[in-house]
């Protein structure tokens, strides 16, 4: 039984079932070389098994960390960028709230760092802090992420002023390489807790891993739940019949929209809970499709919010555009429209509804006309939004694209171009090793 139902009604008028057919043998041979981890990246792969053969030691070892978090410290500081962050993030609001560290009472609040390069967003986090009890969970493989090094730097020494060496060391946990790299070298001589970044799964792809599963148990969140929901994942999703699976009817899809000029694709939701899964989606789409000047842009929506700031572009803009859109079909709660005798708003025709049933019509209606006005639009419905659906929603947007990336023929698990910022950045610091780029770069900004 699944908890995701893909509806392609929305393109049934830009996409001719004959299309579907007659991409049959590639969506073959992308599974082919995916299973038999024939493809290009076929190091980067072992997230295709990796809830039902998840090594129970390690789980164990990550719920007693959390446990430990929880009665140490009334804030878990995450440091980590990109696929380090973003995972648990995105799973904190799914299961949560955005707003979870308002709401939360007698559990340990979350706060993520190292995602940015800002000295007043890290000053203010200090402040929020302030003097309650505090851990670290510093996320990266090779210890050397700018972003995510810096900002460890910073609580580390925060930890040290307050706890003194030891006891910082006591309330420092360290997600990185199983034996080298210079966090693991760091870890191991000071003796900080740690869990493993493992070597077959890149960091968009590793939110089931320690990377994301620690956060997530400090939040009470039953990651055995989400393990066994990415496992149901692994068996609806590996099918070869197009009609049965859901992953390979959302690749097809795509693929067959992009070669009709479809070119950007956005992911929308009407759920403020869903907004940071979108921000985890675009990193899982953008870094995975976007090279050798192919791919499908990844973009984001709100609903309504952003029906009132960009949605006239989406309506009447270029017709290059596509949605997908989650949608929830039991909310975890509901609330009815209150009644009033004067109807000084207008809204008495809305009196004897709930505010999810005005929700969910606002999205029929809002399909209706971007398909009208020429938005091909795809569904993919949760039926709740619970540890199990999570993990089998993360393992479908996972397993799509990496069929997608094999579609296009291109390596859908490296991310060659993120380089080239580093480089440049690097250069511009003067960063050891990269002395004779340095003065190039500078004369380069005389020019931009």
């Amino acid at each position: 039984m699944t908890a995701i139902q893909f509806d392609s009604h929305g393109v049934q008028s830009f996409i001719k079932e004959h299309e579907y057919e007659e991409l049959k043998p590639q969506l073959a041979m992308a599974q082919q070389l995916l299973f038999e981890k024939k493809g290009a990246g076929s190091d980067y792969t072992d997230w295709v098994n990796w809830a039902s053969n998840f090594n129970q030691q390690e789980l164990q070892k990550i719920q007693r960390l959390a446990k430990k978090v929880q009665n140490q410290s009334k804030v878990l500081v995450v440091i980590g960028i990109g696929g380090s962050y973003l995972g648990a993030k995105m799973a904190l609001d799914f299961m949560k709230s955005p707003w979870y560290n308002d709401l939360v009472e007698d559990g340990t609040k979350i706060y993520f760092a190292g995602n940015n390069l800002s000295a007043m967003a890290l000053q203010q986090l200090l402040q929020v802090i302030g003097d309650q009890d505090f851990s670290v969970n510093v996320i990266s493989k090779s210890g050397q992420t700018t972003e995510a090094a810096l900002a460890f730097r910073f609580f580390k020494q925060a930890l040290e002023e307050r706890y003194g060496r030891d006891g910082a060391v006591d309330r420092i946990i360290a997600t990185t390489d199983k034996e080298k790299g210079t966090l693991r070298e760091e870890a191991d001589t000071a003796g900080y807790e740690t869990l493993v970044v493992p070597d077959g799964i890149g960091g968009r792809f590793s939110v089931l891993t320690a990377v994301g599963l620690l956060p997530m148990a400090v939040a009470e969140i039953d990651i055995e739940a989400v393990l066994a929901g990415a496992e149901k994942g692994e068996e609806n999703y590996c099918s070869t019949d197009l009609s049965k699976n859901a992953a390979l009817q959302y690749a097809a899809s795509r693929r067959i929209l992009y070669d009709k000029g479809y070119t950007t694709e956005i992911l929308a939701s009407w759920e403020p809970s869903l907004q940071y899964f979108a921000e985890w989606w675009k990193q899982l789409m953008g870094e995975s499709e976007g090279k050798n000047l192919k791919g499908i842009y990844p973009s984001s929506a709100n609903y309504s919010t952003d029906l009132h700031s960009f949605g006239q572009y989406i309506q009447e803009g270029r017709r290059d555009l596509f949605e997908t859109v989650v949608r929830v079909d039991q909310v975890a709660s509901d609330i009815d429209v209150p009644k009033t005798p004067e109807n000084a708003d207008g809204l008495a025709y809305l009196e004897g509804k709930t505010l999810d049933q005005v929700n969910q019509t606002a999205a029929d209606g809002v399909a209706i006309a971007h398909v009208d006005g020429g938005v091909p639009n795809l569904v993919v419905r949760i039926a709740k939004q619970d540890e199990e659906t999570l993990g089998e929603l993360i393992y479908f947007f996972e397993m799509s694209v990496a069929i997608s990336g094999y579609l296009f023929g291109i390596n859908p698990f490296n991310q060659p171009g993120v380089e080239a910022y580093k480089t440049a950045m690097f250069a511009l610091l003067e960063k050891p090793g990269y002395e004779s780029e340095s003065q190039i770069y500078k004369n380069r900004l005389k020019n931009i």
